[in-house]
């Protein structure tokens, strides 16, 4: 007689089984870094969150004195999230401050995937693939594709309008490939807002990505500049995931 554990086995063999590689419930803790910049900061709070008992929160200041000339990172990460043939769903809910300027149109990086190039290219270090970010109102992604030294990168208008104040939902569906057999799919609050198919959606150079989530403030240094008048920036994530499937990493489904 076949025991409980066998029966398990079969019907998962049979139906197939999602596998969550990394869960994150808002918190501090289990990440492989935290990183945070100038004034940047990165808390683990209890107010408010999607849901659960925490969320974390993210904010940068912009330097209106023109003495700091760096980036304004306030990211977590988590290591080794792809590499070339992965067949992955990424997830997270995020909440802008109410007060949160949508009109000036300047970048704001929420999600990235990025690695350390330096060992295989002499033309960059730490290189960033796909983002998310917002632009204004407007949420936008992008796919890279070439090498790090002759890069092509294709940008994604999703046609949503992100609202201040509420906690939205962003899963991503990427089957990463140098080649023209990747996918890339992005849902927005449940609505899949981004689909394509056959195309390349990284560089041919083979190094295990991060995956990180935050506040990159990226359009201050871009730009060399601030536009508009809102010198701090706060947002929130919370249930960051990614794994097999879409349930591994729908904030919603776990």
């Amino acid at each position: 007689m076949m025991g409980l554990k066998t029966l398990l086995l079969s019907a998962l063999a049979a139906t197939g089984s999602a596998t969550q590689l990394f869960r994150n419930t808002g918190t501090r803790s289990g990440w492989d870094r935290i990183q945070t910049e100038w004034q940047g900061r990165v808390d683990e709070i209890t107010n408010n969150p999607y849901e659960g008992s925490t969320a974390l929160k993210f904010q940068q200041t912009y330097d209106t004195t023109g003495v700091y000339k760096g980036r304004y990172h306030s990211e977590v990460h988590k290591f080794n999230a792809y590499s070339h043939g992965d067949m992955r769903f990424y997830g997270f809910a995020f909440r802008l401050h109410s007060t949160w300027d949508l009109d000036s149109q300047q970048n704001f990086d929420i999600a990235q995937f990025i690695a350390d190039f330096s060992g295989v290219s002499s033309c960059d270090g730490y290189m960033p693939t796909t983002m998310v970010w917002l632009r204004g109102r407007r949420l936008w992604t992008r796919t890279k594709s070439g090498t790090v030294c002759s890069q092509r990168t294709q940008s994604y208008n999703t046609g949503v309008d992100v609202t201040a104040g509420v906690w939205h939902k962003i899963v991503m569906q990427v089957r990463w490939s140098p080649n023209n057999d990747g996918q890339f799919k992005l849902w927005y609050d449940g609505n899949k807002v981004v689909e394509h198919y056959n195309i390349p959606t990284t560089v041919s150079e083979n190094v295990p990505f991060q995956f990180r989530v935050g506040l990159y403030a990226n359009g201050w240094y871009d730009d060399k500049g601030i536009v508009g008048s809102q010198v701090n920036r706060q947002m929130w994530v919370d249930e960051i995931a990614y794994g097999t499937t879409f349930a591994d990493a729908d904030p919603a489904q776990w």
